[in-house]
């Protein structure tokens, strides 16, 4: 698993384990650091174990073995309350009786802070969301995208050096949530907070974070840059977590360096990047983006075949076009929209490829 350097451990998970019955565990042997200042996503799917991290950080779960440490000091016994961690939840848990002035001046007042420090600061917290005229409303007479403008607020007004993100976004609808991807990036990049952020949204993912951890069955499957993990999966289950992929199954004939020569179900050879698969008489998935696949030949000897259109797809930018290529019916081009472009039809057979650096043999 490829771990990008992090400047120094501010938040470090050294070894945790989290079950809930002495039996199953949920999280596996979590070895995470967390640069100060990083925006990190944990991404995967619904069970994968990445909000039991988080909530393990938050400290409303308590970690099965291991230690948990932010700033260099353990906090696995410290209460929440007592970690000064900001939280933003789904659900934006404000409090329904109180305005927004008043939900944003709660966390003020548990810490004793004099009022007018307490006004200063939620007056300048609401307008870092522009929100300054809303100090008086109540929560009811907001939009969501209002609300969660206002959790946000709450979770940074006291100025925490950590904020927890549990899946903010997942209320919004889709121009909202896009909005806020950025209006919530261009805030870290701006207070230069250290943000943790949980979802199961690839694509927010890939659009705000500085690094991502994918999890699977409680373990991260690769922690990377973005672009990292888009372009280069160290596995099979990232490559199709992570955008869309396309997958031929086979069996390695055999490894030439940094390439694998595999032939496929149909009898067919192909070459491939050797990124996670054995030796010869391994079976083997190849990944191949769809972007990444072009109309006829294009110079990729290697890697040539022929397609059977079976559905076209008008997406205003792009054509989606679903073919059968080596028995695989789920095999997708992106076609752009460019006036020179070449136009088909479903149910004509056209040939298409890829370069060998494109095409990466993964594990099962």
């Amino acid at each position: 698993m490829s771990q990008q350097k992090v400047n120094g451990g501010f938040v470090i998970f050294d070894g945790v384990q989290k079950s809930y019955d002495g039996e199953t565990l949920v999280v596996r042997d979590l070895n995470l650091d967390i640069g100060r200042g990083e925006f990190l996503t944990l991404l995967g799917p619904s069970g994968s174990g990445k909000t039991t991290c988080l909530m393990m950080l938050a400290g409303f779960e308590t970690a099965t073995h291991g230690e948990i440490r932010l700033g260099g000091k353990p906090i696995n016994n410290i209460p929440p309350h007592r970690r000064g961690i900001g939280m933003v939840f789904q659900n934006y848990a404000l409090f329904p009786h109180l305005t927004v002035g008043e939900n944003l001046s709660f966390p003020l007042e548990v810490r004793d802070m004099p009022k007018a420090v307490r006004e200063e600061k939620v007056r300048r917290a609401l307008d870092m969301v522009q929100m300054g005229g809303f100090a008086s409303r109540r929560p009811a007479q907001l939009s969501g995208g209002q609300q969660q403008r206002i959790a946000l607020a709450r979770a940074l007004v006291f100025e925490p050096e950590l904020v927890l993100m549990d899946e903010p976004l997942g209320a919004l609808d889709k121009q909202l949530r896009e909005h806020m991807q950025l209006e919530i990036k261009h805030l870290h990049e701006r207070l230069g907070v250290t943000v943790v952020y949980v979802t199961h949204d690839q694509s927010e993912a890939l659009t705000m974070s500085d690094r991502i951890a994918v999890f699977n069955d409680g373990v991260i499957q690769q922690l990377s840059l973005p672009d990292d993990l888009y372009e280069r999966p160290e596995n099979a289950f990232v490559a199709q977590f992570i955008g869309e992929n396309n997958r031929l199954l086979g069996t390695v004939e055999g490894i030439d360096g940094n390439h694998a020569l595999v032939i496929l179900d149909d009898g067919s050879k192909k070459r491939a990047l050797a990124v996670n698969c054995g030796d010869g008489g391994s079976r083997t998935t190849l990944s191949i983006r769809p972007e990444r696949v072009a109309l006829g030949g294009d110079g990729n000897e290697a890697n040539v075949t022929e397609g059977d259109v079976l559905e076209l797809i008008y997406l205003g930018d792009h054509v989606r076009c679903r073919m059968n290529v080596h028995g695989n019916d789920e095999f997708v081009l992106k076609l752009p929209n460019t006036s020179g472009h070449a136009r088909l039809t479903v149910g004509e057979t056209v040939k298409v490829s890829w370069a060998v650096e494109d095409c990466r043999a993964l594990d099962l």
